[in-house]
């Protein structure tokens, strides 16, 4: 037995499920997870010693890999000082100033302590700003795992198999309406008959949640378009595009203005960070410039903010790192569809920049139910077979891969050349 094997079985007498987080406990992929003790750069350690490539990057904050040193001595300076103050200090500023120049749309920004806080706030300030009660989500958008949000959730509650936790009573439920991704006639159906009643629009604008899951030409213009006729805010969640997919979010990339957007990962440099900002009319609600109340002990931790000033100051300075991360996603793309097409698999693979899926179905993926069609069981096969080749990739059909500039062109073909020995492989 691995020593990571023996850590699963004592935690699984400690913790729920032996994992602090369900898709970390490869009931998705089959076996025992890995118990990671360390990472650099590209690599991960686990306590057996083993070193993997990495695909996943702690779910998407180490865009400049493990242990990037301006990072780590940014933590490191602000250790000094103590942890945590309870009290303002500089850094907030600082952070507030840097987070409202690279993101246009927010004008005014209030610092949390994870992704799913940050989403939880925005819609209370949502609600609290129109004066409404309902919500409008997208089957398979996963924005953390607070109640009005487990409604046709992605990414864990799908592939646990419980797509709607319990928990979360019904009146809660009656309040979230949802739609299927990239369906803009769904939307229009459920603000009509709903009208003056819907607070706001929340979506990731590139789905990660379900797989990468990009809108189709005219989707994220015509939500914006709805929200405005119907007097409804759009909410856009960038927990994972956020400072990824450009140094201004996925709402750079693609020209579109939300009203409020959540953030979290990158923002962090891999410190527990998330924060939710928008225009100024809507942020002046909140406590204590408003009456729409939230707070938090840690929020705005001195070490969190040295660790996210660090990463930010770097991509703003650096828009280099963007035109790598696209070399990088090209080249590892392209390379997996020639190994699939060698294989002769049906496969759909999404990619934007440095995210995408490999989908084991030859479907195109563009909604929730789309990515339902998938063949589980073989990609589970596939991805033991490159856990194998050292290639660690999200141990769920229903993730997006997340790339890091720490990935020389080497490793990029030693991560093609693992996955087409993988696919043959799992195909004999």
């Amino acid at each position: 037995m691995t020593t990571s094997e023996q850590l699963f079985e004592k935690a699984k007498t400690l913790i729920p499920g032996g994992v602090n987080s369900p898709v970390r406990a490869f009931r998705a992929v089959g076996g025992s997870p890995l118990f990671i003790k360390s990472a650099k750069g590209p690599y991960l350690y686990d306590e057996d010693g083993r070193q993997y490539i990495e695909l996943i990057n702690s779910w998407g904050p180490m865009i400049l890999g493990h242990a990037f040193e301006p990072v780590e001595k940014a933590v490191r300076d602000a250790i000094q000082y103590s942890f945590s103050f309870g009290a303002p200090t500089r850094k907030e500023v600082e952070m507030a100033e840097l987070i409202t120049a690279m993101v246009p749309s927010v004008e005014k920004v209030r610092m949390v302590n994870s992704g799913t806080e940050a989403t939880m706030a925005a819609i209370r300030v949502a609600r609290g700003f129109t004066g409404r009660d309902k919500i409008i989500k997208f089957e398979g958008c996963y924005h953390g795992h607070g109640d009005s949000f487990l409604i046709a959730a992605g990414s864990g509650a799908m592939t646990m198999g419980v797509p709607d936790s319990p928990g979360v009573t019904k009146a809660t439920a009656a309040d979230t309406l949802t739609a299927p991704y990239n369906d803009l006639a769904a939307v229009e159906v459920l603000l009509e008959n709903n009208q003056n009643q819907v607070a706001a629009v929340i979506l990731e604008p590139v789905v990660g949640n379900m797989g990468c899951v990009l809108p189709e030409p005219g989707f994220l213009e015509g939500i914006r378009s709805l929200c405005d006729k119907y007097g409804t805010l759009l909410i856009f969640d960038e927990v994972m595009t956020g400072f990824r997919l450009s140094k201004g979010g996925a709402q750079e990339r693609f020209g579109i203005t939300p009203d409020l957007t959540t953030m979290g990962k990158i923002i962090g440099g891999g410190m527990p960070v998330g924060a939710y900002g928008g225009r100024a009319d809507i942020m002046n609600q909140v406590s204590p410039a408003g009456p729409i109340y939230q707070a938090g002990t840690l929020s705005g931790n001195p070490i969190a903010m040295s660790a996210g000033m660090a990463m930010l100051h770097y991509l703003n300075e650096h828009p280099e790192v963007y035109t790598r991360l696209e070399t990088i996603g090209d080249k590892l793309v392209n390379g997996f569809r020639k190994g699939l097409q060698k294989a002769g698999l049906n496969y759909t693979i999404n990619h934007i920049g440095s995210m995408f899926t490999l989908f084991m179905t030859g479907r195109p993926v563009s909604n929730f139910s789309d990515a339902k069609s998938c063949d589980v069981p073989l990609f589970g096969r596939y991805f033991h077979a490159m856990l194998d080749r050292g290639v660690y990739l999200a141990p769920s059909q229903f993730e997006s891969l997340f790339l890091s500039i720490a990935l020389t062109d080497d490793l990029v073909d030693q991560i093609i050349q693992a996955n087409e020995e993988s696919l043959l492989e799992v195909i004999k």
